[in-house]
């Protein structure tokens, strides 16, 4: 799975539309609008159109999709930015931020998540999924630092697959995921010892080869889950390959432990003839998950009590008022929505899937995407031939992406030119070893 790299253009005018302005792709510019009452759209929250900066000494993932998320206690702070990137304005921070890329050439390359805002992502050598940036850092053996413009776990696996004298930076320690916080390490130990209890020798396979339980965490989860799923015979996967990773491990036990992330695991196997009822759900704060002894014993696929903040705001409701609007809708949704979203939706699919499935729309087409709105306003102003709005008409980015701002990128590339590595990220080598077996099986397992 290779990385993508930017090509973004300017809009051009489509003379179908009653309203010929391009659309601008900047999420950004549209929340300044909204909160001077230039527009009529609504968001989520006002405090959208602050610097993140402002939020950084609090604990919290900030305003947006995650607000309501509680964060664990001891996440990573961001220290305070200084006062020339809190105040300068957007086109001082591009020039800086150029002039900074420059001077370093092939010592540095910046990488940039699909969910990134706009002014981050332009400046971006690569944009992709947190895997295939992740390959894209493989990449460039040549760069000393790998500057990670998304999230957390993202920057730690970047860590674990780039070679160990190369410095991988997260712009904002603060931008973190609360869907990954959701599975903690002594969280998941516990319900491996309680399974244990129930299943027995979990090491041992059965007559014919199977393991109890084979784990399987999602690629959004920290580098102390993946070791963990590293250490006791799982495999890691991502919203492209969540078939595959699950044939792979059916092949090799008799349940899968599916976490973080409900959703993906439950429609995944769903798709795959999994019936609903051999799917329980496990809640790390009740005894057993909440199931029943037999309950457990019967199932296929347990999984977490986890979800995405951003995806969870997709609604049946929204799919039928965009039929009614829009006759002939196509809507695709991400495998990280609810069950219900993905059944009444006409295509799931992973952010890239999204893309290529625009990309490939030989015929004006009206697209209703359910996924972050960063990615599809970008996507509706680099493909103008077709209509293509979010679900949700409340404009709301992921909170935790949205953290990291230009400001922030100048500031540790400007870092960089002065000889300084800010804000690295290393995963220690005790973990770093069985996680990397996991991302290793998960490279080998293809669709």
């Amino acid at each position: 799975m290779s990385a993508t790299p930017v090509t973004l253009q300017p809009r051009p005018v489509d003379p179908r539309p009653v309203d010929p302005r391009p659309v601008d792709p900047s999420v950004d510019h549209e929340i300044q609008a909204i909160v001077a009452g230039e527009l009529t759209t609504e968001t989520c929250t006002t405090d959208l159109a602050a610097g993140p900066w402002t939020f950084d000494t609090r604990p919290g993932y900030g305003p947006g999709s995650s607000m309501g998320d509680v964060i664990p206690t001891g996440a990573p702070r961001q220290g305070e930015l200084p006062a020339e990137y809190r105040e300068a304005g957007e086109d001082e921070l591009a020039a800086r931020i150029v002039a900074a890329k420059a001077t370093l050439g092939d010592r540095v390359v910046v990488l940039g998540h699909f969910y990134q805002r706009e002014e981050v992502v332009t400046h971006a050598d690569y944009v992709g999924d947190s895997f295939q940036l992740a390959n894209a850092a493989l990449e460039h053996p040549e760069a000393e630092a790998i500057v990670f413009c998304g999230v957390h776990f993202m920057a730690e696996t970047a860590d674990l697959l780039s070679r160990p004298e190369q410095s991988v930076i997260l712009p904002n320690l603060a931008a973190g995921c609360s869907m990954a916080d959701m599975a903690d390490i002594d969280q998941v130990e516990e319900c491996w010892e309680q399974l244990a209890d129930v299943y027995g020798d979990m090491d041992t396979p059965d007559a014919e080869g199977l393991l109890p339980v084979v784990p399987v965490t999602y690629m959004n989860s920290s580098a102390a889950i993946k070791g963990f799923v590293g250490r006791r015979g799982g495999i890691v996967c991502t919203s492209s390959n969540a078939r595959t990773v699950l044939e792979w491990a059916f092949a090799r036990g008799r349940r899968v432990l599916f976490f973080p992330d409900q959703h993906l695991g439950r429609n995944t196997a769903k798709a795959m003839g999994v019936p609903l009822e051999r799917m329980p759900m496990w809640n790390p704060r009740k005894p057993l998950g909440g199931s029943t002894e037999a309950d457990l014993e019967d199932a296929r696929v347990i999984l977490w009590h986890g979800f995405c903040s951003v995806h969870r705001r997709f609604t049946v409701d929204q799919i039928a008022q965009a039929r009614a609007e829009h006759p002939g809708v196509r809507v695709i949704v991400h495998p990280e929505c609810p069950m219900d979203v993905v059944d009444a939706a006409d295509e799931a699919g992973s952010t890239d899937y999204i893309r290529k499935a625009i990309a490939a729309a030989t015929e004006p087409t009206t697209f209703a995407i359910g996924t972050e709105i960063n990615l599809v306003q970008r996507l509706a102003a680099q493909f103008p031939q077709h209509e293509i709005f979010c679900l949700d008409p409340v404009v709301c980015p992921c909170s935790t992406m949205y953290r990291i701002h230009p400001g922030y990128l100048a500031w540790v590339l400007e870092g960089l030119v002065a000889g300084e590595v800010r804000n690295r990220i290393q995963v220690p080598s005790d973990v770093a070893v069985p996680a990397r077996v996991a991302l290793e099986r998960m490279l080998a397992a293809k669709p």
